[in-house]
């Protein structure tokens, strides 16, 4: 049996024109290697798997001249050192860093260093870190990777020139997948890409893992909705739909029956107390062409959201969105949680009466005679 490469490994970016949702860190870089800018203490930080690491890796081999094209990435690897910080983290590690320094490249132009999860170096290896960090041999180069930004000291900061990732955007890691369902011979749907995509939360790799994940859930390759909301336990967006039928209906039974069956397929109260109000933003959100483009989820599910957008008042839906966010805040400390939940979709199942109920009551009485 041949070895498994997971995705995003095999299919992780061997230049900047590959890096997905970071053109402002790609062009920068790429116009201060040209330009012979680039800064000799790098400090790249964002979430995790948006493509610090990877864009680290590109740009130690373009200062010294190694492309996918033109050169094997082993081939730069003596002028390329990588220290996880996580686990190396003491003065020690720092000092035996700094004796590497001292030598110059045996080939190439530049020693690179990058140092990844660099928060996690302790206060005196930051110290010692200070002096070689501020004035470098001219031929090293310093790559800090950090998720968490806040983490490190001030004195280190002063002296990098630093870039901010973002999160990868939904429709940017659709449209990846799509690429990689191709290469691979997976038919997608979209509707399920555009659910591994909002479930990664910005970090492709995630996207990836996931996407790996649904393939090998998937016997006959292809990756459906279906499969991949029962693979990550998600509540189909149907569900929701359903439910916002009843509040309309006023139908408190079916609300209530509907909640059971969630219950019994195995999903938590508070998840879907969350996911509703997720629904009543996205369907508020439909009520005004100026905030559509709010919506990230597929042309599919946006429809179904326009749909019963025309049906809900405006009214309605801020103040279910009050009565979930009640619901929300309760539910750690209720002591019938189940109950919590079933009077919170009483409430929305009576909330259209109660309106109707308060406008009759406040029209002028008619005078008699």
């Amino acid at each position: 049996m041949e070895s498994f490469v997971v995705s995003a490994r095999k299919y992780r970016p061997l230049g900047f024109e590959e890096v997905v949702g970071q053109e402002h860190i790609t062009t920068t870089l790429s116009n201060a290697i040209e330009n012979n800018h680039l800064a000799q203490a790098l400090l790249f930080c964002g979430p995790r798997g948006v493509g610090k690491t990877t864009c680290a890796r590109i740009l130690s081999r373009m200062v010294n001249g190694f492309t996918a094209e033109n050169g094997d990435a082993n081939t730069s690897n003596f002028n390329i050192y990588e220290l996880d910080a996580a686990s190396n983290n003491s003065v020690e590690d720092i000092r035996n860093l700094i004796d590497q320094v001292r030598y110059p490249p045996q080939q190439g132009k530049f020693k690179v260093y990058i140092i990844d999860e660099v928060h996690m170096l302790s206060n005196q290896a930051f110290n010692a870190f200070l002096k070689t960090l501020e004035e470098p041999p001219h031929y090293a180069i310093f790559i800090l990777a950090t998720t968490e930004k806040h983490k490190v000291i001030p004195t280190i900061l002063s002296r990098c020139q630093i870039y901010d990732f973002n999160r990868i955007e939904i429709a940017d890691i659709v449209d990846k997948l799509k690429k990689i369902a191709d290469q691979e011979g997976v038919t997608a749907e979209e509707d399920a890409l555009h659910l591994i995509a909002q479930k990664a939360d910005g970090a492709l790799r995630d996207a990836l893992s996931i996407f790996d994940l649904i393939v090998t859930f998937s016997s006959d390759g292809k990756i459906t909705y279906q499969n991949t909301i029962k693979n990550l336990h998600i509540l189909d967006y149907e569900y929701y739909f359903r439910i916002g039928d009843s509040f309309l209906a006023e139908n408190m039974a079916g609300a209530l029956v509907l909640f059971d069956e969630i219950l019994r397929n195995g999903f938590d109260g508070h998840n879907f107390i969350v996911g509703l109000q997720e629904h009543f933003r996205n369907v508020l959100v439909c009520k005004d062409a100026a905030t559509l483009g709010l919506l990230q989820v597929s042309d599919n599910v946006k429809e179904k959201y326009k749909e019963q957008a025309t049906r809900f008042s405006s009214s309605y839906l801020l103040s279910g969105l009050n009565i979930l966010n009640q619901c929300d805040l309760h539910y750690k400390s209720s002591k019938n949680q189940r109950l919590h939940v079933e009077l919170c979709l009483m409430k929305l199942s009576q909330l259209n009466g109660a309106f109707t109920l308060t406008a009759s009551s406040g029209e002028p009485k008619k005078k008699v005679g």
